[in-house]
């Protein structure tokens, strides 16, 4: 992926060293499945209620944090998230433009361990999350890590899939769909949640095809093995693959996310065309 010299954000918050803290709230992350999977906790919540935690409205504060700091100037991983950041802004703020509407920019921010939000106490364990009650990406740059450890997964390109599926989050509850989302949940069952859940997250992948789409189209950023790279993520991180991983069996009515076919698809439904009407997962007869 061509990064190096593109324009970087100015909407991101270092706060990588400073003490950790609370709210109340919700979260949608790319990694949450693998906490419920794993047995471990996310938000300091049993994994069992992740879905209802996607429900959830934005808590009160509990503790101070540090004032926001840029990231170090020599921090090469920050420079390209800032990078990647700056280029989903470019694409997205162009796109509401045409639809008579403004691009609300969200903030990124670098953790480590945990820090407070508006959803909750984010933790290095969920991996990378959006929170819309602030309306801020959360990251641990040592998911890339854990990328390239657990999934095989190391390109430049498929770190920024991540990046722009938070962002997919961002664009859906700034544009209202989370809400609608979080009414059809109410009084719902949980395979109902789930089955939910599962259409945010893919139409979050179609989404990421879309900025994928136009910043090549804008920038050649693309280079020989991006896309793969990127739909190995996608593949490696889909419900199916991460039960049979850490389980040994799969259960469908308990998918989040979406099967490792699913993400793939979406994504590629977004970076065909670069076409927002090609990501309703929520009008689909087949996902």
């Amino acid at each position: 992926m061509k990064w190096e010299g593109n324009r970087e954000s100015d909407n991101v918050e270092d706060r990588r060293g400073s003490g950790g803290g609370g709210f109340g709230g919700r979260s949608i992350g790319i990694g949450t499945i693998v906490i419920a999977l794993l047995g471990s906790y996310f938000l300091g919540i049993n994994p069992a209620t992740i879905i209802s935690l996607l429900s959830g409205g934005p808590g009160q504060l509990q503790s101070q944090q540090a004032p926001a700091q840029r990231p170090p100037a020599d921090d090469q991983t920050a420079r390209f998230v800032a990078t990647v950041l700056a280029d989903t802004e470019d694409v997205w703020t162009p796109i509401f433009r045409d639809s008579g509407a403004s691009y609300i920019k969200p903030k990124l921010v670098l953790f480590s361990g945990q820090t407070p939000t508006a959803c909750g106490t984010g933790d290095t364990a969920a991996g990378p999350f959006y929170c819309p009650g602030d309306q801020k990406v959360y990251i641990d740059l040592e998911f890339f890590q854990t990328m390239r450890d657990r999934f095989r997964v190391s390109s430049n390109f498929a770190q920024a899939y991540v990046i722009a599926h938070e962002v997919g989050h961002h664009v859906q509850h700034i544009s209202g769909i989370m809400d609608k989302v979080d009414q059809a949940r109410r009084g719902g069952t949980q395979k109902q949640a789930n089955a939910l859940s599962v259409k945010v997250e893919l139409q979050a992948d179609c989404f990421a095809g879309v900025w994928a789409y136009h910043a090549n189209q804008a920038r050649s950023i693309l280079e020989d093995g991006d896309v793969e790279s990127a739909l190995k993520a996608a593949s490696a991180i889909g419900d199916d693959a991460l039960q049979k991983q850490s389980q040994g069996v799969v259960v469908p009515d308990s998918f989040t996310h979406g099967t490792s076919a699913q993400r793939v698809r979406w994504f590629q439904r977004g970076i065909q065309r670069g076409q927002l009407n090609d990501c309703n997962t929520f009008a689909a007869q087949q996902l």
